[in-house]
């Protein structure tokens, strides 16, 4: 399995991290996020602030637990529960309305890889719904072997999921992904990592990559 120059010839299962690797999320979570801020301000939690994008983006790559407790000021339980609520029903809405975007080539990466006998798992520090709207919106279960998400595992760090899971999947393992979190995850796995410079992390986030593309088709060049 070495047609890929960029893959380690003695890999068999790739893993993907989805927003930010596969999936443009900031789209989608951007008007959601401003929404449930906007009840956030109504109703005075919050003071009315200008988000930049890189500030909500830099949301993205947490798992929904994460991205709460990073927010600043701290919010009631109640309050987190709502704003969580609106952000979901938001983001559900878009999806449901093809307004979800994949990077140029992503799928046609996945068929690739798929075609090219590799055991493929999404992996997304996401809710269940989310991952269940995304399988149904790009038809991903013709191209994943496994569809992972962080709710189905109580929210644990992303290390933690793939330890407990990877023991199901064929070596040597590859994990792809925009955030640094990612690479941490592949590392701590004894797994392969590349790093993608176009999603939402920084470069220095993601430095001790073993490699690097600059766009989702570069993985298939």
């Amino acid at each position: 399995m070495n047609k890929f120059p960029l893959i380690p010839s003695d890999v068999k299962t790739i893993i993907f991290d989805w927003d930010g690797t596969l999936h443009e999320s900031l789209h989608i979570y951007k008007p959601a996020f401003l929404e449930a801020y906007k009840y956030l301000v109504e109703n005075k939690y919050v003071q009315k602030y200008d988000w930049k994008d890189s500030e909500i983006a830099a949301f993205l790559g947490k798992n929904p637990k994460e991205m709460w407790e990073s927010f600043t000021p701290k919010l009631p339980e109640d309050v987190i529960k709502k704003g969580s609520s609106i952000i979901s029903e938001h983001m559900f809405k878009l999806i449901k309305e093809g307004k979800a975007i994949l990077y140029p080539g992503a799928l046609d990466v996945l068929s690739k890889l798929k075609e090219a006998g590799y055991v493929l798992v999404y992996l997304s520090n996401s809710k269940i719904y989310y991952m269940d709207a995304m399988k149904i919106a790009f038809n991903l279960d013709k191209y994943f072997d496994y569809i992972l998400c962080s709710q189905m595992y109580d929210y644990i760090p992303k290390p933690d999921i793939l330890a407990k899971v990877k023991k199901d999947f064929p070596k040597k393992i590859l994990m792809i992904g925009d955030r640094g979190l990612d690479i941490d995850t592949g590392t701590l796995n004894d797994a392969y990592t590349i790093g993608c410079l176009y999603g939402y992390g920084s470069f220095a986030e993601l430095n001790h990559a073993d490699k690097h593309i600059s766009s989702i088709i570069d993985l298939i060049k």
